[in-house]
């Protein structure tokens, strides 16, 4: 049942889509209607396409002309194995800082240097620490953020 529910739904959304379509209507993606936007980009995978794939999805955003004029708020947070996007000598630290030249906080779970037994000195000095990683998250979504993951390698299909 829930399959044919499922099924019903899709039918009936690309039929609307055709029907604009076809009416002459064409979308150009969705406009920015508020002052201000709150983006949480959360990192957990530390292996290199991930890290580039997450930048790179925070840089296009930050340069979506969408957003011009508008109070664009943007955090990188990383925990679990992201913490590799943070450490130091791994290419990325020109990357890094012209994101936080750019306004996006650079932030880095304090429970996943504690668990994993990563030294803060091994991260850029430019990195800021959160309690916890997931209260961030929390309290950013609580705040009206939207929250992004970007897929990683390892959970693609």
């Amino acid at each position: 049942m829930k399959s044919y529910l499922r099924f019903m739904v899709a039918a009936t959304l690309t039929l609307g889509f055709a029907a604009s379509a076809l009416a002459g209507e064409s979308f150009h993606g969705a406009a920015a209607t508020k002052s201000e936007y709150g983006v949480i980009f959360h990192i957990d995978g530390g292996d290199e396409a991930t890290i580039k794939k997450t930048l790179n999805n925070v840089e296009n955003l930050l340069h979506d002309p969408r957003f011009k004029g508008k109070t664009l708020r943007v955090e990188l947070l990383a925990n679990s194995k992201g913490f590799a996007v943070y450490v130091k000598h791994n290419g990325f630290e020109k990357r890094l800082k012209d994101l936080q030249a750019h306004g996006v906080l650079l932030s880095q779970c304090a429970n996943t240097l504690h668990e994993l037994h990563i030294d803060r000195g091994n991260l850029y000095g430019f990195i800021s620490i959160v309690p916890s990683g997931m209260g961030e998250i929390a309290i950013r979504e609580a705040e009206g953020w939207a929250y992004i993951h970007p897929s990683t390698p390892e959970n693609q299909l």
